[in-house]
């Protein structure tokens, strides 16, 4: 079996222009890692555009029987427009490497945010939850499924899940209409009206779906539980907070 090969794919572009190679961009640093690919920043020397590229080495797809995924992330890829959602601009290949040229996502992962401040407060919570929602609603909508981590799947279907303490009364509510064990019970399915009642939960009650992509989100804020006024001075500063631990 050969190394896969790809057809160059660039939506947004002429059918004159000519297909991008690896000297056509100036690479730098790494944005993160994957199981068989690296994402690296990297500025287009003709337009000064910066894209995050992907790349794959052929024998190492090869060698973990992953063309048949790689294709299927580039097909999925190509056919989302969403402005929750990376981009893909164009792929290109070399003897050795497959590059996808994505969109660049200059602040990087929430996932990222939230493992340093460790949770948000209602007002974040609630903006990139609706977020969230939003993407989801347009994945299902061009039969889109986004496939839940295997443990984390386990523990969904068990309800095996604990609510820390005070959380959000109306987030608890939402999360509990979520996690039903009952598929046909669930808030957001079919048979429970689909996503209008979903946005329409008290949660989500000064949110305004129709130009979501178009506001500023809110200030990354942490969420502290309530605490004895002896404490309230020196842990109401989340930086001293932090520096705090690390010391």
């Amino acid at each position: 079996m050969e190394a896969p090969v790809f057809q160059a794919h660039a939506p947004l572009a002429p059918q004159t222009q000519h297909r991008k190679r690896p000297e056509d961009f100036k690479f730098g640093r790494i944005l993160g890692e994957g199981s068989f690919s690296t994402v690296v920043l990297a500025k287009e020397l003709s337009t000064g555009k910066e894209y995050a590229i992907k790349i794959l080495e052929k024998l190492h797809i090869k060698k973990e029987n992953k063309t048949h995924y790689v294709k299927r992330e580039r097909d999925i890829m190509s056919s989302i427009n969403h402005p929750f959602f990376v981009k893909l601009y164009f792929t290109f290949q070399d003897a050795e490497k497959l590059y996808f040229g994505l969109s660049y996502a200059k602040n990087g992962e929430l996932l990222r945010y939230i493992r340093k401040i460790g949770s948000f407060d209602e007002t974040c919570t609630r903006f990139y939850a609706a977020e969230l929602v939003c993407a989801l609603e347009y994945l299902h909508s061009v039969g889109i499924i986004h496939r839940n981590e295997y443990l984390i799947f386990q523990k969904i279907i068990k309800l095996e899940y604990e609510f820390p303490e005070k959380f959000f009364r109306k987030a608890k509510d939402l999360v509990e209409k979520l996690l039903c064990s009952d598929p046909a019970n669930r808030l957001g399915c079919e048979e429970m009206g689909g996503y209008n009642p979903l946005k329409a939960h008290a949660f989500f009650e000064s949110i305004s779906w129709e130009n979501l992509h178009l506001q500023t989100p809110p200030k990354l804020t942490p969420y502290l539980p309530a605490m004895a006024e002896d404490e309230e001075e020196y842990y109401g500063n989340f930086s001293s907070l932090l520096r705090h631990l690390i010391a």
